[in-house]
């Protein structure tokens, strides 16, 4: 797989900078709060100000860029949509789930802010995320519902693939794994580019066509991701590396063996780089981030 030009790193580089400057005023906003509630505060901001990759939102406005959208008008979009997946890892490090203590680079927010207040900032990070999407009255209504709607349909669907993911079938193949991986994890990232297509207007031929390369790199994030946590070091991850095998998770490594999981991950960029030559638009920033999603190390 090539590597990407400096212009494509400099185009991330632009789409990241605006979804930082974007979640640093949205989460002023809503996060307030009277001096009681100041240390809740202060948690709640604890998991956004920890950043992290904004691969979801970052590829919302991709997506809306490729296809000549209003990239200030789709920010607050991929503000709420980039809330709900901090909200997931939140949840996902608690002890009940994988119990994990270390998350982009630092401490999770309940080694920090005790189990009892992370649950609770995951929930209000849940709240604020629809909230945004609701309150931002520079988006027509029908577009805002179309966004709430796969929000929503995003979130519900992750949450399936967390049961999955505690609850596997006795003997996990391929296929159950990817309809797992595809829930879990592909489900939000999914939701970055359908969410910038309900951000405007497109053919059916135009949204089916950016759907079906969002459904492969959902489940190829994964892929790549347990490849990582076999392969990969903790500081490097910036998260517990090993931490599928030691919570006997069924990943792609586990069921398939490190060789062909490797193999899968290139299989699915190929799908995914044929997948994006054929979409109508300008979609140059949006292959750069799929790129990215294939030859991270983190």
């Amino acid at each position: 797989m090539g590597s990407s030009t400096s212009s494509d790193s400099a185009a991330i580089g632009r789409l990241s900078a605006q979804v930082e400057s974007a979640l640093r005023q949205h989460s002023d906003t809503l996060i307030g709060g009277d001096a009681d509630l100041a240390p809740f505060a202060a948690a709640l901001r604890y998991p956004i100000d920890a950043g992290g990759k904004r691969l979801r939102p970052v590829l919302l406005l991709a997506t809306v860029e490729a296809l000549g959208g209003d990239l200030v008008r789709a920010l607050p979009s991929a503000c709420a949509l980039e809330m709900i997946h901090t909200f997931s890892l939140v949840h996902d490090d608690l002890p009940a789930l994988d119990d994990d203590e270390l998350r982009r680079g630092r401490p999770t927010t309940h080694v920090v802010h005790g189990e009892d207040v992370a649950v609770l900032v995951g929930d209000g990070l849940f709240a604020q995320a629809f909230r945004l999407v609701a309150e931002d009255v520079g988006t027509e209504p029908l577009a805002r519902l179309a966004v709430i709607r796969e929000l929503a349909r995003a979130t519900d669907g992750m949450v399936r693939g967390q049961f999955l993911d505690l609850r596997p079938v006795a003997q996990p193949d391929e296929a159950s794994l990817r309809r797992m991986c595809g829930l879990k994890t592909g489900c939000l990232i999914e939701a970055g580019v359908r969410m910038g297509l309900a951000l405007c207007t497109v053919t059916p031929i135009e949204s089916a066509a950016y759907a079906a390369l969002a459904a492969e790199v959902g489940v190829g994030f994964q892929i790549v991701d347990d490849v990582l946590d076999a392969t990969g070091t903790s500081e490097a991850l910036g998260k517990t590396a090993g931490s599928d095998v030691a919570n006997e998770r069924s990943t792609y490594v586990t069921v398939l063996g490190l060789e062909q999981a490797q193999q899968q991950v290139e299989a699915s960029w190929e799908t995914a780089a044929a997948l994006l030559d054929k979409l109508p638009g300008d979609p140059s920033a949006l292959r750069a981030v799929v790129e990215l999603v294939y030859r991270r190390d983190r």
